[in-house]
Formats: C-alpha cells, sequence, structure tokens
C-alpha cells in the first residue's frame, strides 16, 4: 500500500502541485500501522520548507517595485540566512536592494527581509524552548525538543538557555519604573472606588542557591504567592541583589490579580528586613504579620537544646533545678505569643536569659551556653518584630491565615524542583533571576498571553487557522 502527500498552493497566479512524500506500508505486524516518528518529522521538514520558501517569496513579489514611483528595485547582492523553526533550520538567500532614487533615504540599500523576520527563530520554537527549560533543566529540554522535532541541527543547552534568557530580557524590558511608594492618591479617591474584591493574602520568604563564581557561597532567592480568597494564586520570584525593580515586580502580580486602593492585603512575611522592605508602599490597607511558622520553628529549637540541659545546677543549699524550669518557660513564652502578648513574652525571655545566665558561669555546660546564645537571638528577633505579631489564636479561631505554609510549598516548586538543591547547582545571579521570571510565569499560565502580545497571530486565539477535511 502506497501514500503520496501532496502539497497545493493556491494563489493569484494559479494552483502549483508539490510532492512532498510517498509512504509505503504493510498491514502486518502492529510495528507497520500508522506514521512513524522518523517519517513524520522528515515529512514535516518538507512541509515547513516549501510553505516558508513560497512565503518569503511571495513577500518579497509584493515588496519589488517602489511604493512611490512604481520601479523595480535594483538587486545588488545577496547572503545566506537561516531561520530557525519548530521543523527544521532553514536556510535561504536574503537579497539586499538599492534604494529608489525618486527620493532621499538614510542608507543607500536595504534588506526587504529585515521587516518579517525581525528575529531568526521562530515564536513557536522559542516559546516552547522557553517552557520547557523553565520546567527541566537545560539539557533535559534540549534532549527532548529534539527527540520529537524534526530539525537537521542538534539542540543545545546552551542555545535553550540562551533563548530563556533573551525572552527573560525582553519581559523585563516591557516592566515599569521602579518607585518608592505605589500609593497614589488620597483617602477620599480611595473611598470613591468600587467595592473592593475579596482580601488577599501575600506570603514572602527566601531561599539560598550556590552561586557559581564562588561555591562556598550562596546568595538569596526571594519567592512568594499572592493568594485571593476566590480564583487561583500567582507566584514571583527574584533575586534581590541583582534585581533593580524588586517592588514594581510584586506590585505588577498584585495588579494583576486586580488590586485595589481600598482592598485589605495582608503580607506574611519571616520578619527578615529584605523581605519586609518589599511590601512596604503597596497598597495603604495593607497589613503586615510575622509569620507563625517562622516563630514556632525558632521556639522548637530552643526547646530541643533545652532538653539538653542538665537537671541541675549548684551544689549543696545553692543547688536548683535548670531544665524543667526551662522547659516551663518556653511554652509560656510560645502562649503568650500565640496570644500575641509580646511583653509578657519579652519579659519571660529576659528572666529565661539571666537564669541561663548564671548557670552558665556555674556550670560552664556547652548545652547551656549555646541555649543562652540561642534565647538572647530570639529575644532580638521579637523585639524586632512586636509590631508585627497579632493575636494569632484569634486569627486561626476566624479561619484567617497566620503562616506562610503555602508559600514553603511555592518556595520548593519553584527554586528547589529546578535549581535542584540536592545535585548542587551553581548559578549566577543573573542566571538564577532571568530563569524564575519565565519559570513563574510558566507556573501561572501566563506565557503564552506573553507571546500573543508581542505577536498577536501566536496561536491563533479565537481563529480557525487550520480546516480538516471531514
Amino acid at each position: 500500500m502506497k501514500f503520496r502527500i501532496q502539497l497545493i498552493t493556491q494563489c493569484e497566479t494559479g494552483e502549483e502541485i508539490h510532492e512532498l512524500a510517498c509512504l509505503e506500508r504493510e498491514t502486518e505486524g502492529l510495528e507497520n500501522i500508522g506514521i512513524a516518528l522518523v517519517e513524520a518529522k522528515a515529512l514535516l521538514a518538507t512541509l515547513q520548507k516549501q510553505v516558508v520558501e513560497q512565503q518569503i517569496a511571495a513577500y518579497l513579489a509584493a515588496r519589488k517595485k517602489c511604493p512611490q514611483c512604481g520601479k523595480a528595485f535594483r538587486h545588488k547582492d545577496q547572503h545566506p540566512l537561516v531561520f530557525r523553526t519548530l521543523f527544521g533550520n532553514l536556510e535561504f538567500a536574503s537579497p539586499r536592494w538599492l534604494q529608489c532614487d525618486c527620493q532621499t533615504h538614510e542608507t543607500r540599500t536595504f534588506s526587504p527581509l529585515a521587516n518579517l523576520l525581525t528575529e531568526h527563530c521562530s515564536p513557536e520554537r522559542l516559546y516552547l524552548e522557553t517552557k520547557w527549560a523553565s520546567l527541566v533543566s537545560f539539557d533535559l529540554a534540549a534532549q527532548m525538543l529534539e527527540d520529537v522535532l524534526p530539525t537537521d541541527a542538534h539542540f543545545r543547552a546552551t542555545s535553550v538557555r540562551n533563548h530563556l534568557q533573551r525572552v527573560a530580557e525582553r519581559v523585563e524590558t516591557g516592566l515599569g519604573v521602579e518607585q518608592f511608594s505605589y500609593i497614589d492618591g488620597c483617602p477620599r479617591d480611595w473611598a470613591a472606588l468600587p467595592r473592593p474584591p475579596a482580601p488577599l493574602t501575600v506570603g514572602i520568604d527566601g531561599g539560598y542557591v550556590r552561586q557559581w563564581d564562588n561555591k562556598k557561597t550562596h546568595f538569596e532567592v526571594i519567592v512568594g504567592k499572592s493568594i485571593p480568597e476566590e480564583g487561583a494564586g500567582k507566584c514571583f520570584g527574584l533575586v534581590q541583589s541583582y534585581d533593580d525593580k524588586p517592588k514594581r515586580r510584586i506590585f505588577e502580580v498584585l495588579k494583576g490579580q486586580g488590586m485595589q486602593l481600598n482592598q485589605q492585603i495582608v503580607f506574611l512575611s519571616d520578619g527578615g528586613d529584605t523581605v519586609r522592605n518589599l511590601q512596604l508602599y503597596l497598597n495603604p490597607e495593607a497589613e503586615h504579620l510575622l509569620d507563625w511558622f517562622h516563630v514556632t520553628m525558632r521556639l522548637t529549637v530552643l526547646h530541643q537544646i533545652a532538653k539538653g540541659l542538665p537537671m541541675t545546677v549548684g551544689e549543696g543549699d545553692e543547688k536548683c533545678e535548670l531544665r524543667e524550669p526551662a522547659l516551663k518557660v518556653l511554652e509560656s513564652i510560645k502562649w503568650y505569643l500565640w496570644h500575641g502578648n509580646t511583653y509578657e513574652a519579652l519579659q519571660h525571655l529576659e528572666t529565661l536569659e539571666m537564669d541561663l545566665d548564671g548557670a552558665d558561669e556555674e556550670s560552664r555546660d556547652s548545652t547551656t551556653h549555646k541555649l543562652l546564645r540561642a534565647v538572647e537571638e530570639f529575644q532580638t528577633y521579637i523585639a524586632n518584630n512586636q509590631a508585627f505579631i497579632p493575636n494569632y489564636g484569634e486569627r486561626y479561631r476566624q479561619g484567617d491565615r497566620i503562616s506562610t505554609g503555602f508559600v514553603e510549598s511555592t518556595v520548593n516548586y519553584v527554586v528547589a524542583k529546578r535549581f535542584t538543591k540536592r545535585q548542587q547547582m551553581q548559578w549566577s545571579p543573573k542566571g538564577a533571576h532571568l530563569l524564575l521570571q519565565m519559570r513563574t510565569r510558566v507556573l501561572n499560565g501566563e506565557l503564552e498571553q506573553t507571546f500573543r502580545d508581542w505577536h498577536p497571530g501566536f496561536r491563533g486565539k479565537g481563529d480557525e487557522k487550520l480546516k480538516v477535511a471531514a
């Protein structure tokens, strides 16, 4: 059995028929059913070459004459041009024509294809490379594309990485200017706005990625997620040591979720100055809270250290208990913090610090000294963040969020699964930042719309471009 595949081109000059392939099939054997991948790749490559060549020829034919005087442009020379598509890298001659003498021009010659082929890589190919390189490693993305696409050249991991960074840099240029404050107008203007949507909850946390230049050091990656009461959440990420528009980036994410200046927003963070400064002056109704998860995590560490304290300290009449009282004080501190009573929590921390200081001088125990240092650090942490500690118990009973557990999972999904900490991958701040922008867009389902904004006909949204015979 033979199958002849033809391409029929219909244009103003008539109809042309091109033979693409002839497939021979036997009906015996499961492996002979349908078209094989190798045949499909060869067929698509041939079809792509024919279609592109005829499109280029039609484009040049329509522009071979001067639009002012109608005189044909004179040919000067031509050079080879490679256009990378999903179905093969196509090389064809790009002509250079002399400008018409009917008008003055800045240049003596011009390339008619310059306005058509603004890039040497098709949007479809850039989109797929960017999408898959955001989800898996550059090498795996290159291997996957090479396995399924009919390109005659090898996909290289460095090329995939460069294409992703090119797309990310173009997205970066479209980001607005950085501002100190994004709060415009006055309370009277905000009151006149429509009824605000449901509150937004924004959690921000950080992770660390190994530095490329210095393998023993790390740099911080900030990741966050914005969750409305209704609808899907959106994640974002950045490398603040490289990013010069961090607040603008977060503002655009919130704006994309319909944020209004009269809308309530709750920011949850670990209390670090770097993270909290990103949240300031984004919304007048914003509420900044310390994440309960990070509070309990520090208290858990203190509790584990306290379990290793000696039962008693001192000798004779001066002998007193140490371990059990310290554990009870830590439980009381946790209770006070849960109810937002930072005053009593700090008082108990100060008392515990004095007891441990005296016990440390007497016993010279390493665990006592370690707990003393940890209590001092925790006391400073609570003192610096006491203005952001609410009544967690009351918020919990009301059903409000008190923890950034959803951000912890976002950090793992955005950073750990792609930057593969377990394999000790190394990154430059620029490379990590640009990859984060594309990965978050893919996870948010926004990458296709980004390409559609650049190329309105991309993937023909709402158009029926392919008519298949029934």
